[in-house]
């Protein structure tokens, strides 16, 4: 008997092939226009080497590079981001790099 574990979306994510979509509990300022709305870009492995090389080693700042650069905005705006928020877009990064069928590395 084989099991199936879905993770539920939230329903403030949206996710398509090319991102995700997330709605903030509040509206904050990105590129100085008011969003209660953010897009994700699907991140490659040259924006995530790039924000590696651009932190110098500091992972925390590697993060806020890496979002800002796929959310077109800048490290500040995303800093600006409540809690609660800058928690939803960590978790829609990692449903866009998370695998739907999760395989073995070593069989």
């Amino acid at each position: 008997m084989t099991t199936s574990t879905t993770k539920k979306i939230p329903s403030w994510l949206e996710l398509t092939a090319e991102g995700a979509t997330i709605t903030l509990r509040k509206p904050t300022e990105i590129n100085q226009i008011q969003v209660d709305r953010i897009s994700l870009r699907a991140p490659t492995v040259k924006d995530v080497q790039q924000a590696t090389v651009q932190s110098g080693g500091d992972a925390e700042k590697r993060e806020l590079i890496l979002f800002a650069s796929l959310t077109g905005s800048g490290d500040k705006d995303i800093s600006a981001m409540t809690i609660v928020d800058y928690n939803r877009l960590q978790a829609g990064y990692f449903r866009l790099v998370e695998d739907d069928e999760p395989y073995a590395y070593h069989d």
